[in-house]
């Protein structure tokens, strides 16, 4: 089990887990609790980005190394993943943007909306490191450095 992207999917699971708290805590009335859990989710969601960028840029992203004949759905299933968290990503700025600059009215119909995308990315990013690291053994890494440099 690969060390990096073990620890930055910990990442993106505990973020879910936290918004799914964060927005409880807001249902309930417990605005404060509700502000510092969904901070928190919005930093471990950042530190996913941070360890998922440096390992892509200094040791490369993992080919998918399960059958042929599924490499096609995977592809398929990874560019929704892909579209989803880069989505994801904006509402969750915007929602916290929104949330600091005290346009509640706004910041209350994006949030949920952003907190939809943020599940359906979790779930959607935990199927992609299963498929390859668990399921299957991880095909070829390149680093993005050394395809630049052509070394």
């Amino acid at each position: 089990m690969p060390v990096l992207p073990t620890i930055s999917t910990s990442f993106i699971i505990l973020s879910a887990i936290l918004v799914a708290i964060g927005w409880r805590f807001i249902i309930k009335g417990q605005p404060e609790k509700h502000k510092k859990t969904m901070i928190a989710a919005a930093i471990s969601a950042l530190l996913f980005f941070i360890i998922y960028a440096s390992r892509t840029i200094f040791i490369g992203n993992t080919s998918f190394g399960g059958p042929d004949h599924l490499e096609i759905y995977y592809t398929i299933f990874l560019i929704f993943h892909i579209i989803l968290a880069t989505v994801g990503a904006i509402f969750g700025i915007v929602t916290l943007i929104l949330a600091f600059k005290r346009k509640i009215s706004v910041h209350r119909k994006v949030g949920p909306v952003t907190s939809i995308i943020w599940f359906f990315t979790a779930v959607t990013g935990i199927a992609v490191y299963l498929l390859l690291y668990i399921l299957y053994d991880g095909g070829e890494t390149t680093s993005l450095i050394k395809a630049i440099l052509g070394t």
